[in-house]
């Protein structure tokens, strides 16, 4: 066999390697891994986000969160931003006030609306609109950009885009002290998997986690609390900000034992196509 025979045969042995389903991936080959990673909604990606009739918008907390901060600057013109750049309190007021997505600590009293920070969904809701480049920043003030007018005016372009903006410009871990940067936001097309698949019935949070340090098991040990981060970031920020899931918790703050479950517009906004091994 000639040396040219040999790279033919490795090769092909790789390529049927890398196109071959794995338990741990939930029956995805290594190349359709890359592509639920790296590339989530593109075109030809398992994972596609599907248009909602009009009313299922109404559904998704932060998309219409981002919509009335978006709507008050557009009335107003601009907004004039504080000192440090946040949002000014009235904003802020009237925002928590729609109820959108609200906090148990402010909720039970424990801690005060005031500033922007003082709610961790009303500070993400101004950073995505600037991330997204829904609004433009200048001289303190936010406005909203000739493409953002535009793209408010369709639900589902808006929501693209929102999501896109979460998922690959935002870092998850802006709000907490976990050790691993990566965890939950690397390969959050996978908890999309699961949670399509799985979804139905109520499970605990630490079921998702456990496939999910299967999956990539070298984000496991970079943390002292890696259930835990895991659960926090995907569940109580990213799919529950989104309307994507309903939490139970035994502890008002969900921070102890939470159950998981997908809403019904978990299965009209994702389309999950199931491996091609399948």
């Amino acid at each position: 066999m000639s040396l040219e025979d040999i790279k033919r045969k490795f090769g092909k042995l790789v390529e049927e390697g890398n196109n071959s389903g794995l338990a741990d991936f939930e029956g995805y080959s290594p190349a359709e891994m890359h592509q639920i990673m790296y590339l989530t909604f593109n075109p030809g990606n398992p994972i596609q986000l599907q248009r909602l009739e009009d009313n299922d918008y109404n559904q998704i907390p932060m998309l219409n969160q981002i919509k009335y901060l978006a709507n008050l600057i557009e009335k107003a013109g601009e907004i004039k931003l504080t000192n440090k750049g946040f949002l000014p309190t009235r904003i802020v007021a009237e925002l928590y006030q729609q109820r959108f997505i609200t906090d148990i600590s402010i909720e039970l009293k424990l801690r005060k609306l005031y500033k922007e920070t003082d709610a961790i969904s009303i500070n993400l809701t101004r950073i995505l609109l600037e991330l997204s480049g829904l609004v433009k920043k200048r001289n303190g003030k936010l406005s909203l950009t000739a493409a953002g007018r535009k793209t408010l005016s369709d639900n589902h372009a808006l929501l693209h885009l929102i999501l896109t903006t979460f998922t690959k410009k935002f870092n998850w871990a802006y709000y907490d002290i976990f050790n691993n940067q990566k965890t939950a936001q690397l390969g959050y097309g996978f908890t999309l998997i699961l949670l399509s698949k799985y979804g139905d019935e109520k499970r605990l949070d630490s079921f998702y986690a456990e496939k999910y340090f299967r999956a990539f098991p070298m984000l496991k040990d970079f943390d002292d609390y890696p259930v835990r981060c895991y659960s926090v970031r995907s569940f109580k920020r990213f799919l529950n900000y989104f309307g994507l899931i309903s939490i139970e918790s035994s502890d008002p703050f969900i921070q102890t034992v939470k159950y998981i479950t997908k809403t019904d517009i978990f299965d009209k906004l994702i389309k999950v196509t199931p491996p091609k091994s399948a």
